[in-house]
């Protein structure tokens, strides 16, 4: 998703189909970002025991060679942050690097705490603020996007906190919906997540994206707003609505914002083309 949102990106950064840039810039991101899934992969095999266990007996299998992954991913990036000869790609590069190990590393381990949303943060802004760099471009349009892919990476590690909550709370992590409890946890979430559409029909205006940028956000609220519908009798029902219905509907949004993240990136890169390239359209 992420090298997609490096493409798109591109295209609106440089207003035109700089696919080789573009290609190359999106090589970098996935090395940054594989190297700091991988570093999470090792730290978190306890977690994932819970919420995942194919994944964690997978990285147990790998044992030291999952850290020697990590190196080997971010010393690409790095690499690859070089060739661009550019002081802010490399800082940035870095950067994403150091909030991995602070999100998975003890004893740090921020994926543990309230902090986490604000180092997911980082997830989405970084690629965003390489390919800004890269073309050494910061307008008030890039401040933007770089807040509104950030905002939505953010979000997205809330809906993961949700649908990690049984196990987070078996292995003492204090996350957003831990704090405040699952109920209120799972509204602030859809509150932040109903805020984030102004800031993404925002950038349609700023950037002058195609239509189907904004049919897709009103098709996504539409498609979220219904499965609040189909599950209100468990979100909103009684307090005393059982906790394992209420797990599950979290589940089931946490999979839902998933799609929409995807299918959102999707039409971004989609919409930033067709306003290159009109082509049928």
């Amino acid at each position: 998703m992420l090298f997609l949102v490096t493409i798109g990106a591109t295209f609106l950064t440089v207003e035109s189909l700089a696919w080789s840039n573009a290609i190359f810039l999106g090589l970098i991101v996935l090395c940054v970002w594989s190297g700091v899934d991988a570093i999470n992969n090792v730290f978190d095999v306890d977690l994932d025991a819970l919420s995942d266990p194919s994944r964690a007996e997978y990285t147990r299998k790998l044992g030291k060679t999952g850290l020697f992954v990590a190196t080997v991913f971010s010393a690409l990036s790095l690499g690859l942050g070089v060739v661009t000869m550019s002081p802010f790609v490399i800082l940035f590069i870095m950067i994403g690097i150091l909030f991995g190990v602070l999100y998975s590393v003890p004893p740090f381990r921020l994926r543990k705490t309230a902090c986490k949303p604000l180092v997911n943060f980082t997830v989405g802004a970084v690629p965003v603020l390489i390919v800004a760099a890269f073309f050494d471009v910061f307008s008030v349009n890039m401040v933007i996007l770089v807040l509104t892919i950030g905002i939505t990476t953010a979000i997205n590690s809330l809906w993961e906190d949700l649908a990690d909550y049984s196990s987070d709370s078996a292995n003492g992590a204090r996350t957003v919906p831990i704090i405040l409890g699952f109920r209120r946890g799972l509204f602030f979430t859809l509150a932040m997540g109903y805020c984030l559409v102004p800031l993404m029909i925002l950038v349609g205006m700023l950037f002058q994206l195609h239509s189907l940028h904004y049919f897709v956000l009103f098709a996504l609220a539409v498609f979220v707003s219904l499965r609040l519908h189909q599950q209100r009798s468990t979100l909103f029902g009684s307090k005393k609505t059982d906790t394992k219905k209420l797990l599950e509907a979290g589940e089931i949004l946490a999979k839902d914002f998933v799609i929409v993240a995807i299918i959102y990136t999707l039409s971004l890169v989609v919409s930033s083309y067709l306003k290159i390239s009109p082509f049928l359209f």
